[in-house]
């Protein structure tokens, strides 16, 4: 069905939208938004698996969602999965994910991809992976954990080193935020740097990264470190920063660029 849009865009073609389920691994029932673009065929798309941010509590829901109908206006399927940890599912879903950043968070968006791929939805040549917060540091690991499922990756003010969650940006300031990263996350060091993109950082397919220099809850520094790391391991990565950008796009000429230069990578990476 239809996806609730804006008035103003009565009368345009707006991509439907439907929601899916499959099964983890581990057998735990998951759910996402499956976006198609209007008037193509709906088999072997290429598609971008998009994970939200947060992680915890927050979720995709069926309300119109100008990114994947962005993505799906250029000929893309588009997979919004509520990874466990999401919201809307219980408390017992959002703790599932707790201490499971890059490990069984991560199944699920791989498992979904490859649902994707089993039910025919996507083309298995033409997948990439993106988000912006925890959904960009999902991404990277993405790349990592399955370089062969992915043919790229793009992130966009996320987190790259766990264990600097406790050193930089907002949360680590108050004890409250500094016993949320402990529980979400844990202390434990070598345990952090393997779930750590910038730790991992000979990444074998194409990155992108964006992040605003004035982003206070997830400190521009993290994409900095990434891409020195990756460019040391000889491993090439596209890297943009905005002015007077925080923890998001707000100017209208920064959102047009990223997106544009998403738009151009996705398509690059997915001919």
């Amino acid at each position: 069905m239809p996806t609730a849009c804006p008035g103003w865009l009565a009368g345009k073609p707006i991509p439907s939208t439907r929601g899916v389920s499959f099964q983890a691994r581990d057998g735990e029932q998951l759910h996402a938004l499956l976006t198609t673009p209007p008037g193509r065929a709906q088999e072997r798309l290429p598609m971008v698996v998009v994970a939200h941010g947060g992680p915890y509590e927050v979720f995709d829901h069926w309300a119109y969602d100008a990114e994947a109908a962005l993505l799906a206006s250029q000929g893309f399927a588009v997979l919004r999965v509520n990874f466990r940890g999401s919201g809307g599912y219980g408390r017992a879903f959002v703790e599932k994910g707790y201490r499971e950043w890059g490990r069984a968070m991560q199944d699920d968006l791989s498992d979904a991809t490859r649902w994707a791929i089993d039910q025919g939805h996507a083309d298995p040549a033409k997948v990439c992976l993106y988000g912006a917060s925890y959904g960009g540091y999902a991404a990277l690991m993405g790349a990592i954990r399955e370089p062969a499922l992915y043919r790229c990756v793009a992130g966009y003010a996320a987190p790259y080193d766990l264990a600097k969650m406790y050193k930089w940006g907002s949360i680590r300031r108050s004890d409250l935020g500094m016993k949320y990263l402990e529980r979400v996350l844990g202390t434990d060091k070598p345990e952090l740097a393997a779930r750590s993109p910038a730790q991992q950082a000979a990444i074998k397919v194409p990155v992108l990264l964006g992040h605003g220099k004035l982003d206070a809850r997830v400190d521009v520094q993290h994409s900095r470190a990434l891409a020195k790391a990756m460019r040391k391991a000889g491993t090439p990565v596209d890297v943009v920063e905005y002015q007077n950008e925080g923890h998001g796009l707000a100017i209208d000429a920064h959102r047009e660029d990223f997106y544009a230069r998403l738009l151009a990578f996705l398509k690059d990476n997915t001919r």
